[in-house]
């Protein structure tokens, strides 16, 4: 099962390494990874999207909250949360294919944001299933180039990660 495990820890040197660490050397994958500062900049919050059982994540949760440089671990798929990625896509657009993929990006609520004679840049954001159905509901031969950040998680409601 997929889990979105956020991580609020120092904003120190070599604290990604070790949390990046810790799930290598245990041989559990790392599906995505975004990590920024937070409003406090002597904090970041790290979003890892993994899969495991329960007990797997539980484990994770535990050997996390023992690194030096974690101030708190939760798994927010125990509660409702909201989840977002952003894409960046670039597709070949020429003729009458320009209609078509602008139409397509509207409906997926994207947005051009470049434009040259051949090809459109759009950037998308959303959960990942959306990202996933908008490549799909692509031609494969028109997508040049795709960069994406990884989930970004929040619980909803009043449940929030601060120290």
């Amino acid at each position: 099962m997929k889990h979105i495990v956020s991580i609020l820890m120092e904003n120190e040197p070599g604290a990604l390494s070790r949390v990046v660490g810790l799930f290598s050397a245990r041989g559990y994958n790392i599906e995505t990874l975004t990590v920024a500062p937070t409003e406090d900049r002597s904090l970041s919050r790290m979003t890892v999207v993994t899969s495991g059982s329960d007990d797997v994540i539980e484990q994770i949760t535990k050997q996390l909250n023992r690194l030096i440089d974690v101030v708190k671990v939760v798994d927010l798929t125990e509660s409702p949360f909201i989840e977002r990625e952003l894409m960046l896509i670039k597709v070949r657009a020429t003729g009458k294919e320009r209609e078509e993929i602008k139409r397509m990006a509207d409906i997926f609520r994207g947005r051009i944001i470049d434009v040259t004679d051949r090809t459109y840049t759009i950037e998308l954001t959303g959960d990942s299933q959306k990202l996933d159905a908008f490549i799909d509901a692509l031609d494969r031969a028109s997508i040049l180039e795709t960069v994406r950040t990884g989930s970004s998680g929040i619980a909803r409601g009043e449940r929030v990660l601060k120290v």
